[in-house]
């Protein structure tokens, strides 16, 4: 008996452990200055169709996610997200620099010009808008 429950508590803590990793993962911080940059690349771009925070609310598409939904609601933002560039309609509308675009693809009124950076500097920007779990 005194050999099981130094086992059992062992494996108490380890699952407890992995249950609070599972509820909300300990994320490092993310730079400030890479959040304001995704930021600044949301607001300048992605707030044509998205709402993007909640200084935006009435503008965007009704159509379309709003960042804060996005995060909040979808187990795979960060999936969605880090590969919005290859979603449609993205493909059509943004333009990588120093990539060629995609003629096939038509060209869009106003074309989306951003860096391969971004990328990460809008997910890190959208796991700020993550709601604190209770």
């Amino acid at each position: 008996m005194r050999l099981i429950l130094p086992i059992w508590l062992s494996l108490l803590a380890a699952g407890a452990a992995a249950a609070s990793a599972y509820a909300g993962p300990a994320r490092a911080q993310e730079a400030p200055t890479l959040v304001e940059r995704g930021r600044s690349v949301a607001r300048a771009h992605c707030s044509r169709c998205h709402i993007v925070d909640n200084e935006n609310r009435f503008s965007g598409i009704s159509s379309t996610p709003s960042f804060p939904f996005l995060v909040n609601q979808l187990r795979d933002w960060e999936e969605r997200f880090g590969s919005f560039h290859e979603r449609p309609p993205h493909p059509a509308i943004i333009r990588f620099a120093g990539q060629p675009s995609d003629e096939s693809a038509g060209r869009p009124t106003v074309p989306v010009d951003i860096e391969f950076s971004d990328v990460a500097a809008l997910v890190a920007y959208a796991r700020s808008l993550l709601k604190a779990e209770n």
